[in-house]
């Protein structure tokens, strides 16, 4: 995994703290704000957009993969993850199979609670055994 300088790591936190005043969580109150920083050195911003469906949602940090990969990013250094929970909050299922197909498995995620504290995790510890373009290879060789 990438070492991050600690003060990367506040920068992008408080990223993602801004980020997640942009929530609209009208129906969980569950505010979620992520940053996604590229190799670039560019940051993309992100927050849950919730729908009374509840399926349409988006959460934060498929909200800035999103934005990120629309204006031509593919290679990504860290994320950081922030909602207002008192415990780390960590990407969901969903969140963490779009950042397996995007991300690098050693990838640092960042997962914060609302004061701030946070843990650093690769990205292969929360999806291992992800599903990757990969797993594809046989049916792509008929």
């Amino acid at each position: 995994m990438k070492q991050l300088h600690e003060f990367e790591i506040k920068k992008m936190i408080k990223l993602a703290t801004d980020a997640r005043e942009k929530s609209y969580s009208p129906y969980s109150k569950f505010r979620v704000g992520a940053c996604l920083k590229t190799t670039s050195g560019a940051y993309y911003l992100g927050c849950n957009i919730e729908n009374a469906a509840f399926s349409p949602s988006c959460c934060a940090e498929r909200t800035a993969m999103l934005k990120a990969v629309y204006e031509g990013e593919r290679d990504f250094e860290a994320i950081a993850i922030i909602s207002d929970s008192l415990n780390y909050v960590a990407p969901c299922g969903v969140c963490r199979q779009v950042l397996a197909e995007f991300c690098n498995p050693n990838m640092p995620v960042i997962c914060a609670d609302c004061e701030g504290n946070y843990e650093v995790y690769e990205l292969r510890a929360l999806i291992p055994m992800a599903f990757t373009s990969d797993d594809m290879g046989a049916h792509n060789k008929q």
